[in-house]
């Protein structure tokens, strides 16, 4: 383990709210690149599908279960959010997978309350000690969708969860319990400013009828002691490569320019 990253106090804010906003954590550059590269990558865009979400409309993602030499995989091995990961769950950790949500301006759908634990526990993880890094491609705003919380509503436990749409979301009855005695936070969040979240956590985000799109970059962890005791369709515990935190922009930059030199990469 490295030289602590958090305050006793946010740790102790993420163990009892179940996330924690950290403001600013990559820069203009870093996460411009992440969203140039983004946009521009044909990878993902044969790799995205939508799923309905049982409002009307739906949301566009793609997943990927391997760390690979691109920005990407830069982001999600990199020190400053595995490190901060490893203190708020206090193991070492393993990436689980990441995906890029996008939420394009008017059309992008919503999700449904839910908890990841909710469906990653029929992976075979035994435990909620699992958890995810959010980090705004975009501004993230009430207007474009950004992510809802329930404050603290990871100590509930996981929920059972059932089928929204094309989604997977959390017994609607519990929800609405939880709604009456959970604190409703809307995690608005400029580019390069991150969110950790606990994988019992609800969350959900509103459908985006704004002008403006809303992407967002989600690294997905396991703890090492909380292996998948069965195969899924994501990865059991490898141990993960820590990447320097300046590769993020060396790798961008690297893969920008041959992106615009080969539009087909």
């Amino acid at each position: 383990m490295t030289t602590a990253l958090f305050t006793v106090e946010q740790i102790t804010q993420f163990q009892q709210n179940g996330f924690l906003v950290v403001e600013g954590l990559f820069s203009e550059e870093e996460v411009t690149l992440l969203g140039q590269i983004g946009r521009a990558d044909l990878a993902i865009q044969q790799s995205t599908y939508s799923r309905a979400d049982g409002e009307g409309g739906a949301v566009k993602l793609n997943i990927e279960n391997e760390v690979h030499d691109d920005i990407y995989g830069a982001i999600a091995s990199s020190e400053r959010v595995v490190n901060r990961m490893e203190e708020l769950l206090d193991d070492e950790v393993y990436h689980y997978h990441h995906k890029m949500i996008q939420k394009e301006a008017k059309v992008g759908g919503a999700w449904a309350w839910h908890q990841d634990y909710g469906y990653w526990y029929n992976n075979g993880c035994l435990l909620p000690d699992m958890a995810s890094c959010m980090i705004a491609v975009d501004r993230a705003t009430v207007e474009n969708g950004c992510l809802q919380v329930l404050k603290g509503s990871h100590l509930m436990g996981r929920i059972e969860h059932g089928p929204v749409g094309d989604q997977t979301g959390a017994d609607p009855e519990r929800v609405e319990a939880a709604l009456e005695r959970f604190k409703l936070v809307y995690c608005t969040l400029e580019p390069g400013s991150v969110i950790f979240f606990h994988s019992n956590l609800l969350h959900r985000s509103d459908q985006n009828k704004s002008e403006l799109p809303r992407w967002g970059f989600i690294c997905c962890y396991n703890t090492r002691h909380n292996d998948p005791y069965k195969e899924s369709r994501h990865p059991r515990y490898t141990p993960l490569v820590k990447r320097n935190d300046a590769d993020v922009l060396k790798v961008g930059r690297v893969q920008w320019e041959q992106m615009q030199s080969h539009p087909s990469i």
